[in-house]
């Protein structure tokens, strides 16, 4: 008799001290985020995020960033190992992306859902093993922090105010309690934490 494993859901994100994952220019203002993401100390958490993950769950917007920037990543012999290392990880995962708009996969081993975030994920802790990573996708991070299905966050804290942009923790999410197992602080003042879900 065989015992079946529920996947753990991870997520990771960065986010500013005021709780913001992008800045007032709108979504693709990273402005307050750029002195940091190639850190020692976020390289190495990039690297904690998929050591266990099999999964990459991805919302549509992310997916198309991550897959014009990553693959040319993972061939570049100059890069940095810690980068290629994630490069080649998302590149050969199996990548499952949320969107309302695709109707095929652009990319290999990756398949495009319309469906809820926590109904995805669902179905995804009963098939297969390793973690299910959702990798900075806020538009997915928030409805699994709705329905309490995240197990893991790894969470990047830069040193910086926004003012202003999307945060990540809305009015309204239920009342959770989490425990810190792994935090580092690096020179410039970011610092990496992994917080697992007590249940």
């Amino acid at each position: 008799m065989t015992t079946q494993t529920v996947r753990r859901v991870t997520a990771n994100l960065s986010l500013t001290l005021d709780g913001r994952y992008n800045g007032p220019g709108g979504p693709g203002d990273f402005s307050a985020f750029a002195p940091y993401v190639t850190s020692d100390v976020a390289r190495d958490h990039m690297g904690r995020i998929w050591e266990n993950a099999t999964t990459a769950l991805l919302g549509r917007i992310n997916a198309e960033g991550f897959m014009g920037y990553w693959p040319s990543v993972a061939e570049d012999g100059t890069a940095d190992p810690r980068d290629r290392g994630y490069a080649q990880w998302l590149v050969d995962s199996e990548k499952v992306v949320l969107s309302t708009t695709l109707t095929e996969a652009p990319w290999e081993r990756t398949r495009v859902v319309n469906a809820p975030a926590a109904d995805v994920v669902t179905g995804l802790k009963t098939a297969g093993g390793g973690d299910i990573l959702v990798n900075s996708s806020a538009s997915v991070i928030k409805p699994l922090l709705a329905a309490d299905l995240l197990d893991r966050l790894y969470l990047m804290i830069f040193p910086e105010i926004a003012g202003g942009g999307r945060r990540l923790f809305d009015d309204g999410l239920p009342a959770t309690k989490w425990t810190l197992t792994h935090q580092e602080t690096g020179d410039l003042g970011e610092i990496a934490m992994v917080y697992d879900r007590l249940r």
